[in-house]
């Protein structure tokens, strides 16, 4: 079964390469040594400091394995390749909500860089998918769970 590709900008790329990076260099030590003094302290059956150090090696563990995968099959999306024309990958989109009067802007990313606290929206998301392939002056619709929201494209840059 072939793997999902990993959509990521330039700033997705860098952002997880740095985090493997803090893995593998700081927290796996960091997380050794926990692992070392915790036994130090003798009986590891009951040693809940051991428990702990080994439940978040797991973890980090885990966190590089995903990170390898998701860089193995990335594909970088350069701003060059950014359509103005159309909302893509890549695209910063200004909207305004039909309803409320309102505008808001979101950055459309690969999952793997998804933060809607900083306006950056997955392309997988619902309102991603729905903005994608569209042009300046459309409307879509977005069903989300308390109904449909209309947006009007109203600027779309890189």
């Amino acid at each position: 079964m072939a793997e999902k590709e990993v959509l990521l900008t330039p700033e997705g790329l860098k952002k997880l390469e740095d985090e493997l990076e803090l893995l593998k260099s700081v927290k796996r030590r960091e997380v050794a040594e926990r692992i070392k003094v915790a036994i130090s302290y003798g009986d590891i059956s009951e040693n809940s400091e051991y428990e702990d150090a080994k439940n978040e090696q797991a973890f980090i563990e885990g966190r590089i394995m995903t990170l390898e995968k998701q860089l193995r099959n990335a594909r970088i999306i350069n701003e060059d390749e950014v359509d103005t024309d159309v909302v893509s990958i890549g695209s910063t989109v200004t909207l305004r909500d039909v309803e409320f009067n309102e505008d808001v802007e979101y950055t459309i990313v690969g999952s793997a860089e998804a933060n809607p606290a900083q306006n950056k929206i997955s392309n997988e998301s619902p309102v991603g998918r729905s903005l994608l392939g569209k042009s300046i002056g459309s409307i879509v619709e977005v069903n989300v769970p308390a109904g449909t929201i209309q947006f009007k494209i109203l600027d779309i840059k890189r």
